[in-house]
């Protein structure tokens, strides 16, 4: 196992290597991640252009309600007369058809091209043949006309469609938010003179400079000069990672205190980063089509409405009534069978649900993934960064001859002088239990070794344990078991040496988060099973899997296998994946439910289906709880909207018409009305469900 050079300056530069002019390399055709979940029905709408028409034809409405003949029965007034009065609804209701309902036309197009009617082909459906048989009234046909019905259904089907794209709207920028963590140059070294080049201008076999701070711009062998690597946003693995001549080191990752000479290996389309972009490219165009259950239903009603209207204008000239009083039946069943509840039935749950979620600090980025959520079965977590910080913390001081708290508190007053993780996890411990620290004096740092100096007259160093052998140091047996030990739990360790002996060692670790183990218990007692995925050593991965209750792991696991061990779960059964940095990416877009975690970097963001602003695990267990109830709901209201049409559209087929009951449009849009009610409040009672 490799120990750390972890007393130098190390700063994690990857918010401020945000370029700019780095065009994304790898813009998705499709428009990115929304393209891919079922949401084809939005191809090219936006939030803003359902809001703009909405209000519009909101506006353009109004006359039409205020000149409608059966809102003047029913409340009792007269609307104005003037020259051409009467050709206001036709107009507007023109207007309206081609400004309000193109959106649905297109969209019954693209879904009858595809062979699968919708709800657009359905809204679309009623909207024409409303609108043709009014126009045919306004023209003569005897009738009434059905504008009122068109424009408050065009209305309410915009509302619904601004509401669920406001509430969804998930159009992903990982592409370019990848590519953006690449630096734009790179420092060529010819002979004694150094160059600044674009890195798209680099090659293989180039000899490249890679300052303290900087970030790799191409994969490469270490040449010259020892550092350490912030490698946790690519690889998953926490700790900075030792660089000396013949290590290999990845483009993207930061580095730390030390200067380094590279041989550039892989560049451009063949670096380990590039690679990560390709995964995530190929992750999103094979994200399934997911229709949502309004979709499903509405493609069912689509058939219902064409064979019942169909049926009872045949019908009811075969029994012998008049062209105009079967034409009007079928055109009543047509128009009903589109009902305004169906419209609203899941965009009013979800805009319910994104609230409350947000309450809790749950980010809901994609619709679909509510109703992926209540049929996972397994859930893989990320270590580094999810189930623990990511950060270091003391777990144990294994000290012979001097006290613990001597050997913690001498060793922070030398790491007290260094930025590196590790030494700030050791100032960390001392103050928690309030340690006196000693003057430094004499401070100094040894490149790949560690720091030294004298406290109270005496000489103590503070570093790796292969320093120690290097100085011919003593180490006591106590002492060589408690390495042993930290070292098979896969722990970070660092020796307290005077000049003749070692006195301690430090055992650090990856600190779990509070919450990880009653969020691993919570999910185990909602039927799923958890699995963790780490690109940390076995022996890190069994400890913590270990201390969590976690049964199954996969440890050493490099980035393009998490998508991989992804898949292979799906196999079994639907899978969520959990994770926070760059590497996940893949995984979040391969899983059925993606959950980014807090810390998560943007990609990782923009990769989820869901994401938790905060990094506790609990919230995961809140976000699958929250999913299962928004399911139910969604079912609810379904139940709802289309069993009004149950009840409704025999009625208005004139199916108890012989007993003297017939469902008028008016009457059925009152039907309509009380349907839409009724979900809407059921829409509300989703924020009485308790997430805790």
């Amino acid at each position: 196992m490799k120990h750390e050079n972890h007393h130098q300056k190390h700063e994690n530069h990857h918010h401020k290597h945000s370029h700019p002019h780095s065009e994304p390399q790898h813009a998705h055709p499709s428009g990115g991640h929304a393209a891919h979940t079922g949401h084809d029905k939005h191809a090219g709408h936006t939030p803003e252009m359902f809001r703009d028409r909405f209000f519009v034809s909101l506006l353009l409405t109004l006359p039409i309600l205020y000149f409608s003949e059966q809102l003047q029965a029913w409340l009792g007034y007269r609307a104005a007369q003037f020259p051409g009065s009467a050709w206001v609804n036709p107009v507007l209701g023109t207007i309206l058809y081609f400004y309000g309902g193109l959106v649905f036309l297109k969209g019954a197009l693209r879904e009858l091209r595809a062979r699968t009617p919708g709800m657009m082909t359905l809204i679309a459906l009623a909207i024409t043949v409303a609108y043709g048989y009014s126009l045919a009234v306004s023209l003569g046909l005897p009738g009434r006309p059905f504008y009122w019905e068109l424009a408050t259904l065009i209305d309410v089907m915009l509302l619904g469609h601004w509401l669920e794209m406001a509430s969804v709207q998930a159009a992903s920028r990982a592409l370019e938010e990848l590519s953006k963590l690449m630096p734009t140059t790179a420092h060529r070294i010819l002979g004694d003179r150094i160059e600044d080049i674009p890195v798209s201008a680099l090659k293989e076999g180039d000899l490249i400079l890679i300052r303290p701070g900087e970030q790799v711009p191409a994969d490469g062998v270490v040449v010259e000069g020892a550092s350490t690597m912030n490698e946790a946003f690519l690889t998953g693995e926490s700790r900075p990672v030792p660089k000396e001549p013949g290590d290999e080191v990845i483009a993207g990752a930061v580095n730390g205190e030390g200067a380094l000479k590279v041989r550039v290996t892989r560049t451009g389309e063949a670096t380990t980063l590039s690679q990560i972009l390709r995964l995530v490219q190929e992750a999103q165009a094979s994200r399934s089509r997911f229709q949502a259950l309004a979709d499903r239903a509405a493609g069912w009603l689509f058939y219902i409405a064409v064979a019942l209207g169909t049926l009872t204008f045949l019908v009811w000239l075969a029994l012998g009534r008049d062209f105009n009083f079967a034409l009007s039946l079928a055109v009543t069943v047509v128009v009903i069978a589109c009902p305004h509840a169906l419209g609203l039935a899941i965009p009013l749950v979800t805009v319910n649900a994104t609230a409350l979620a947000a309450r809790h600090g749950i980010l809901v980025r994609n619709r679909e993934a509510f109703e992926r959520a209540r049929e996972i079965r397994f859930v893989a977590l990320d270590k580094t960064g999810t189930l623990t910080e990511g950060r270091f913390a003391v777990r144990a001081v294994y000290a012979h001859e001097t006290s613990e708290e001597e050997a913690l508190s001498l060793a922070a007053a030398l790491e007290a002088l260094s930025e590196h993780p590790l030494a700030q996890a050791i100032v960390e411990a001392a103050e928690g239990k309030g340690l006196p620290r000693p003057e430094v004096r004499d401070f100094q740092a040894v490149p790949g070794k560690g720091v030294e100096g004298t406290l109270e007259g005496k000489r103590y160093r503070v570093g790796r344990p292969e320093w120690a052998e290097e100085l011919g140091l003593k180490v006591s047996e106590p002492l060589k078991r408690g390495l042993k030990e930290a070292e098979a739990r896969g722990e970070s360790v660092v020796a307290l040496m005077d000049e003749e002996r070692v006195l301690a060692f430090l055992a650090l670790a990856d600190r779990v988060r509070p919450s990880a183990k009653e969020a691993i218990q919570r999910l185990k007692a909602m039927g799923l099973t958890p699995v963790m995925i780490t690109g940390d050593a076995e022996a890190v991965a069994k400890t913590v899997a270990q201390e969590l209750g976690i049964q199954r792991y996969h440890a050493r696991v490099l980035p393009q296998d998490k998508a991989r061990i992804v898949r292979e779960l799906k196999t079994q059964g639907p899978t969520a994946f959990v994770g926070d940095g760059i590497n996940d990416a893949p995984a979040l877009l391969e899983a059925d439910l993606g959950i980014a975690i807090g810390a998560g970097t943007n990609v990782a963001i923009e990769a989820a289906d869901l994401v938790l602003v905060e990094s506790d695990p609990l919230d995961v267990v809140r976000a699958l709880t929250l999913a299962r109830a928004t399911y139910a709901k969604m079912v609810q209201n379904l139940f709802w909207a289309t069993g009004y049409n149950a009840i409704a559209l025999p009625l208005a087929a004139g199916v108890a018409y012989p007993w003297g009951i017939a469902l008028s449009p008016a009457v059925g849009a009152l039907f309509m009305s009380l349907s839409t009610v009724i979900v809407a409040l059921n829409a509300m009672l989703l924020r009485r469900v308790r997430l805790d």
